[in-house]
């Protein structure tokens, strides 16, 4: 697995605007498309203002049913343990069936880069068990990721690792209370990696939430992690994850709808490599989104 060997011993700053454009449209009564253009503008550092911002087609994909089955099938947003072990743009499909009870299976490739280098995030494979018992949700899967950073030229290794996760949540009213358990088997040349922990576990805890549709409700939230560099991909936590060397230690935030479709977001995040509690990483995450 990589590492990150120097600690940010600085402090930065970073800033951009990023603006979707999303296209979507109903094939027949059973099926519709959804399209996504991003554009990135940074306004600090390096590459600010400098006219040459990315735009790409970041999604494009169909969604619909086959008898019984629910299929997304194209370029889209993966969602794997609840973003414990990915949160990114995938090429693939996901086909479930089931409603109280659902059954999921999935595969695809990772089309997000899991690091500098052009890295890639490998191919995947997996499914997941969830039931929904009124306030309470529980979820075990199982996704195996095979050739992880194969595209990268600093790194020509044969990377794969197999996670394994369970996890549920509660709802007691405006406050939601979850925790998820993760294990991972990684190798890298056929050999076992050895270097960075198996598992983990995170726990966190909500009390209501901004809706965009509802101006002035507002949310709390703070979570805890203690992730073992096997048991992620590409997680969806604004913290720093220090690659793949595990990481543990917490963010808490808020969100508040300041009119309709103007959400405002806040969290401070303070973590730590796993396998060096020297490196650490404070910081503070700010976002306003407008949608129309």
């Amino acid at each position: 697995m990589s590492k990150k060997d120097d600690a940010n011993d600085g402090q930065s700053f970073e800033n951009d605007l990023r603006s979707r454009i999303w296209v979507t449209g109903q094939i027949n009564d059973d099926w519709s498309y959804t399209g996504m253009i991003e554009n990135t503008q940074d306004f600090y550092g390096e590459s600010a203002n400098k006219g040459d911002e990315d735009t790409s087609f970041q999604r494009a994909y169909v969604e619909g049913k086959i008898g019984g089955l629910n299929v997304t099938a194209g370029r889209y947003n993966a969602f794997f343990a609840n973003g414990n072990i990915y949160d990114a743009r995938v090429d693939g499909a996901e086909v479930s069936y089931g409603d109280k009870v659902k059954v999921t299976g999935f595969a695809g490739k990772g089309t997000d880069a899991a690091g500098t280098d052009a890295e890639s995030n490998g191919t995947y494979a997996g499914g997941e068990l969830s039931a929904n018992f009124n306030k309470l949700n529980v979820a075990a899967g199982y996704v195996n990721f095979t050739d992880i950073k194969a595209t990268s030229a600093q790194h020509e290794t044969d990377l794969d690792d197999a996670i394994w996760y369970v996890g549920a949540d509660y709802n007691f009213g405006d406050v939601t209370l979850s925790g998820m358990y993760l294990k991972g088997d990684a190798s890298e040349n056929g050999e076992d990696v050895t270097d960075v922990n198996t598992d983990g576990w995170t726990a966190g805890l909500a009390y209501k939430g901004a809706d965009a549709s509802d101006a002035g409700s507002w949310g709390l939230f703070a979570n805890y992690y203690d992730l073992g560099g096997m048991t992620y991909i590409a997680h969806t936590t604004d913290a720093n994850t220090f690659d793949n060397d595990g990481f543990k230690g917490y963010g808490v935030g808020a969100n508040y709808t300041f009119a309709k479709n103007i959400v405002g977001t806040v969290a401070y995040y303070d973590t730590e490599n796993k396998l060096n509690s020297k490196v650490d990483d404070q910081r503070v995450w700010a976002d306003l989104t407008f949608t129309f």
